[in-house]
């Protein structure tokens, strides 16, 4: 089967700024390739029913454009081909002297990675979109791109693409349910509309408090990694 993902970040000045917020919120969207064009017809529609233009963001949520939210994160849990997964990375634990030679870079693709490779089965192809960001290693999409192959030799790493989020509403889906997951994890909610969005998944979709989940949850994954070692 041929799978796209659809990635994007919140939070993520926590790694230069162990004070900024407790923790880091990578996620990203799963769907086979077939469907994309579903997707985009699918969240078009709820656009032009809301007389939504251009990119939506989860920072960009407020009481006018609650419903508009709403019916996405409605959209997606209906959509069985549709799936989400999270990181949550705990900001003070990561330890960029000892374990990433002193790159927050490195550090942050080291997160991604933990991200999708536990999320690659065998004999799929993957196309794997990042949004876009000026990287200071320009080579760091190749070398995701080359350890999850080095990762994973029954499936194919077709690629490894940043996309600038305004371009695809893949990205955009994914900045929405990760900033969810984030401001949940942080407890920074001081918006109303997002506090109801959040509890209208919890009560509508999850039937619990959102937080992290099984390893084998497959529509909404919230993995937070332990980065203390131990048992």
């Amino acid at each position: 089967m041929n799978l796209e993902i659809y990635c994007d970040e919140s939070c993520l000045e926590a790694f230069f700024d162990k004070d900024a917020h407790k923790y880091i919120a990578i996620g990203g969207i799963w769907l086979p390739a077939d469907k994309r064009s579903e997707l985009k017809e699918g969240i078009q529609q709820i656009k032009d029913k809301f007389n939504i233009k251009g990119e939506f963001k989860w920072n960009k949520l407020s009481p006018k454009y609650y419903d508009f939210y709403k019916a996405l994160v409605d959209y997606f849990f209906a959509s069985e081909y549709l799936r989400f997964r999270a990181i949550i990375i705990e900001s003070d634990k990561v330890d960029n002297i000892h374990f990433h030679n002193s790159d927050n870079e490195l550090s942050f693709y080291k997160f991604y990675y933990q991200l999708i490779h536990h999320w690659i089965l065998d004999l799929n192809t993957y196309n794997i979109f990042l949004d876009y960001k000026i990287n200071r290693n320009k080579g760091r999409l190749k070398e995701l791109k080359k350890v999850l192959s080095n990762a994973n030799l029954t499936s194919t790493i077709e690629n490894v693409q940043g996309l600038p989020s305004e371009q695809s509403l893949g990205i955009q889906l994914a900045d929405v349910l990760t900033g969810i997951v984030s401001a949940k994890f942080n407890n920074i909610i001081s918006s109303p509309a997002k506090l109801d969005l959040i509890k209208h998944i919890e009560t509508v979709h999850l039937k619990k408090t959102l937080t992290h989940t099984p390893k084998g949850e497959e529509k909404f994954n919230v993995f937070q990694i332990n980065l203390q070692g131990g048992w």
